[in-house]
């Protein structure tokens, strides 16, 4: 009897997804798992599984990019003889609502989780926190041929692909100057809006390290789309 009910939900679940997936049965796009990732649209339960499949199809990436206010360049691809590579890579020249202090490359997804971390989590922490937006993200770097932590023997980092970018403050509307180093470990404003903003990343980013991770991040955010999930 019980396989029979299973069997049976799992008919009319299968039934259900082939309604909504050939567009039968109309449902809000926030609840459709087959609607495309739209940047401007307010975070729902189903927000992180668009952002990893948009992540995962070039085309798509490039779609949910462009409905976003950043703005960027196409970058040719390239490669190293030590491995470094450039594929499909973008030059940044702002994010969907902040000025960046310089322009960057990055990989789609990389360039699409900024403009979901900047619209909808660094944005609202500092309004939260100050009453003012962010203008501009001060970033020390995305794309540098190397390995993992400088080390001269192991992996390639995830900025060696332009995969990664470390931040290390933020500007606000205001005139006011935001840094990790200083505000991280302070009881003020300023650390409860750095907090904020950090974990606001670990919504977005697979890879998260800031102070607490080690003495090589005591100063910025380390921010990647690579393939292992870490919050620090």
């Amino acid at each position: 009897m019980l396989r029979l009910v299973l069997l049976a939900l799992t008919g009319a679940a299968l039934v259900g997804a082939w309604l909504v997936a050939t567009q039968r049965v109309s449902i809000p796009e926030r609840w459709n798992p087959f609607a495309p990732l739209n940047v401007q649209a307010p975070p729902g339960p189903l927000t992180s599984w668009k952002l990893w499949r948009a992540t995962r199809d070039p085309q798509a990436c490039r779609a949910a990019l462009n409905t976003s206010h950043l703005t960027y360049a196409p970058v040719a691809d390239q490669a190293t003889p030590e491995g470094c590579a450039l594929h499909d890579a973008l030059r940044v020249e702002r994010l969907d609502e902040a000025r960046v202090s310089s322009r960057f490359l990055a990989t789609c997804p990389l360039a699409l989780g900024l403009a979901m971390y900047d619209r909808h989590y660094l944005q609202p922490a500092a309004r939260a926190v100050y009453g003012e937006d962010v203008r501009q993200i001060l970033h020390v770097g995305s794309y540098a041929c190397r390995n993992v932590a400088r080390a001269a023997q192991g992996s390639l980092s995830q900025h060696a692909f332009a995969n990664a970018i470390d931040i290390e403050g933020f500007v606000l509307t205001d005139g006011t100057r935001i840094t990790v180093a200083r505000g991280w470990a302070s009881d003020t404003r300023a650390g409860a809006f750095v907090k904020l903003a950090h974990d606001g990343a670990c919504s977005v980013f697979n890879a998260v390290l800031g102070p607490d991770y080690d003495a090589l991040h005591r100063a910025h955010f380390h921010l990647d789309m690579g393939a292992y999930r870490l919050c620090s």
